[in-house]
């Protein structure tokens, strides 16, 4: 099958430009909004089409993208009477880039496939600057076949697409991402914080060590602001919590031990209790004391 129409439902902080790097890679997009301010914006800035209803926004679609906020999000607008697959053609291809549970995305592949539909759980990883630059990292579980057909438009907003799997898998290698992800920030929160209490300059420490063995994306993306106390970029702490949750229920299923996750889960609690729900992932450096810093929040 050749894509040449495609639609994506969820136009939030990665959907936004994902759908704007197929629309720029010359697919014909048509885009759904439950806030249609933002469809409307979209349309201002790229083209394309805008559904009234999920129904008309996947018509004749080869390939329906989604990005919305979790398994109830994606039930509905999948799953859901006036639902997308409900209303798209038979053979089109569904690839969702939300992070859920692995169980939802299994469910939607065994209900996709009974109807003559297609079925890619795809979540991303890369953040917000990521979607924007078109430098994603994309973790898929679903038939080999369908995937081969869909990584070729995904790659229009990625730089890395990986087949983990069959339907669900994907959800699970997102979940391992979000797992590094928790202990990486902690330990670079410790560094800092450590640095400063040692009378050290810490963005000259980050500095001498960013290339060597305690590097990551973590320490030369959000190193810098998260010396200046500033946490307002990036993945939301609310929404870390979301996928902690789904990561430590399934490690409960698998038998998997989880210690770090858990503490760094129950920090980020402090800091949602403390109002931060919105600073980005970084923010774990705030609750930790700091002797002589200037700024703080």
């Amino acid at each position: 099958m050749v894509i040449k129409k495609v639609a994506f439902i969820g136009l939030g902080v990665m959907g936004y430009p994902m759908a704007g790097h197929l629309k720029c890679a010359g697919y014909n997009v048509a885009v759904f909004n439950r806030t249609t301010a933002k469809a409307d914006a979209w349309l201002g800035q790229y083209g394309g089409l805008k559904g009234t209803t999920i129904a008309e926004t996947v018509n004749d679609a080869d390939m329906v993208f989604s990005c919305v906020g979790n398994d109830q999000d994606l039930t509905e607008i999948l799953l859901g009477r006036d639902g997308a697959l409900a209303h798209a053609k038979l053979g089109a291809i569904f690839v969702d880039h939300t992070t859920t549970s692995a169980e939802i995305a299994i469910e939607i592949g065994k209900r996709c496939k009974e109807q003559g539909r297609s079925f890619i759980d795809a979540p991303v990883t890369g953040g917000q600057d990521g979607a924007i630059k078109g430098e994603l990292s994309v973790m898929c579980g679903g038939d080999a076949e369908s995937f081969l057909q869909a990584e070729m438009v995904i790659k229009s907003y990625a730089k890395k697409i990986v087949r983990v799997g069959t339907a669900g898998q994907g959800q699970l290698a997102k979940m391992v991402n979000q797992i590094c992800i928790a202990g990486l920030i902690q330990g670079l929160s410790e560094g800092i914080a450590f640095a400063t209490n040692a009378g050290l300059d810490p963005a000259l420490v980050i500095n001498a060590i960013c290339s060597g063995a305690a590097g990551s994306w973590q320490m030369h993306n959000r190193a810098s602001t998260m010396v200046d106390d500033e946490y307002d970029f990036g993945f939301a702490v609310e929404l870390m919590r979301k996928d902690l949750g789904i990561c430590i229920s399934q490690a409960k299923k698998n038998g998997s031990d989880v210690p770090v996750t858990k503490l760094v889960d129950s920090f980020y609690s402090e800091i949602e209790a403390n109002g931060g729900q919105r600073w980005d992932t970084s923010s774990l450096l705030s609750r930790l004391p700091r002797t002589g810093r200037t700024k703080g929040h």
